[in-house]
């Protein structure tokens, strides 16, 4: 066994489905000189040959806190994952508790790389996503025509499952391609219309390839702001298409991004405020327990469920919530506490977006700008109805829109 490099106690091993045949010599060395190896059972089997330490499967329940390999901090520790360790493996899930500096890692080709290269797919030219472990509805906003899409699943039953969410949702046209145990002996491509998806005996290791056609009546969620109030379940109480467009305008999301959205009503406001980007965060704090519901359920519907709900009155339930980069106040800004809490528990450099249409929330803006400064513009929009035999503006209710940066006193 050869001296431990300290700096580097933990190696990460990425192995395929060709067990230590795919393996590098540098990858071959990490695992035989490890005095304790951790993995799945799968992956110490598939290892087996090389491991002359200890050999650990991982406890159930996972432990994402990694208790198990970082008490063994200074000891020469390998850690076997599926094919590259740090996408959506358990690279990130140690990089949170082990430095980088600490780490080295020997990755190998992930499923999706394997997919692609079978099917003859550039990558930079698809979407991905992993839904191993997570809701398949994160698929929903990549659903658009003419596209291309490779999903990791959970195991043997999520195409069935993916196929049928497509069928439902207008995608029963599209081809799904399951390609099983890749890089293994056991590998094996098939293809199925969604509509029509009847493949049995699946192996557990899985991804599914979509080539997404679109039917007539579809649920496509459009890229952009400003969808369709018609998407959404609601009861009226909704940040309207045209001034939930100019609303995300003003809030102006950025990768990474928290969102709080105050009295969310249907949570439109966060659900596409979330939709902007995979990495963008959003909280719906609602007091109404049918309106509560009825955000879950829009969550859903859009595939983002990682909107969190907070149900119950502002200020009271903003309380040791994280704190935003940006704030939408759109229903209770006028109750007693909510303005001030928000203006307070925003992050400096913050946005804070504000709408009004009843006379007691606008007089709430007016002297939020004349104490803080920020913007204040007033939208009215009107939309061609029948009047009689012919056709008419009818006017909607103006909005009055304050919308403020925090530090900002111009």
């Amino acid at each position: 066994m050869r001296a431990l490099n300290q700096s580097r106690w933990l190696s990460i091993v990425g192995i395929g489905e060709d067990g230590v045949k795919g393996l590098g010599d540098n990858a071959r060395r990490a695992v035989a000189d490890a005095a304790v190896v951790f993995g799945g059972r799968r992956h110490l089997e598939l290892a087996k040959p090389l491991i002359s330490g200890e050999a650990r499967p991982w406890p159930a329940p996972f432990d994402p806190a990694m208790r198990d390999v970082v008490a063994l901090r200074g000891t020469s520790v390998c850690v076997l994952a599926s094919g590259d360790p740090f996408f959506f493996g358990v690279g990130a899930t140690l990089s949170r508790h082990v430095a980088a500096e600490e780490i080295i890692t020997y990755p190998s080709p992930s499923a999706i790389s394997l997919a692609a290269s079978r099917l003859g797919w550039p990558l930079q030219e698809i979407e991905t996503v992993s839904l191993h472990g997570r809701p398949l509805d994160l698929i929903r906003p990549l659903l658009h025509p003419g596209r291309r899409i490779i999903a990791l699943t959970s195991d043997e039953k999520g195409p069935a499952e993916l196929a049928a969410l497509l069928a439902a949702q207008g995608f029963g046209r599209s081809t799904l391609t399951v390609l099983e145990a890749l890089g293994g002996e056991a590998e094996r491509i098939r293809s199925s219309i969604a509509g029509e998806f009847a493949l049995l005996d699946i192996n557990v290791l899985n991804v599914v390839a979509i080539e997404v056609v679109a039917e007539a009546g579809a649920r496509i969620l459009p890229r952009g702001f400003g969808l369709d109030d018609a998407l959404f379940e609601h009861d009226g109480q909704i940040t309207k298409r045209e001034i939930r467009a100019l609303t995300l305008s003003a809030l102006s999301p950025r990768r990474g991004e928290l969102l709080w959205d105050i009295g969310a009503g249907s949570g439109s406001i966060g659900i596409e405020w979330m939709l902007a980007d995979p990495s963008m965060k959003a909280i719906a704090i609602e007091a109404h327990p049918e309106r509560a519901a009825r955000i879950r359920r829009n969550a859903q519907a859009f595939g983002v469920p990682g909107l969190v709900l907070i149900e119950g009155e502002a200020p009271a339930a903003l309380v040791g919530l994280p704190q935003p980069d940006a704030i939408f106040i759109g229903g209770g800004g006028s109750e007693p506490g909510v303005f001030d809490a928000a203006v307070a528990m925003l992050k400096p450099g913050g946005r804070l977006v504000a709408n009004a249409v009843t006379l007691e929330m606008e007089a709430v803006l007016l002297a939020a700008q004349a104490r803080l400064g920020g913007n204040l513009i007033r939208m009215d929009i009107s939309r061609a109805a029948p009047v009689g035999t012919m056709q008419g503006w009818k006017p909607a209710m103006p909005v009055t829109q304050w919308t403020w940066i925090k530090g900002d006193q111009s």
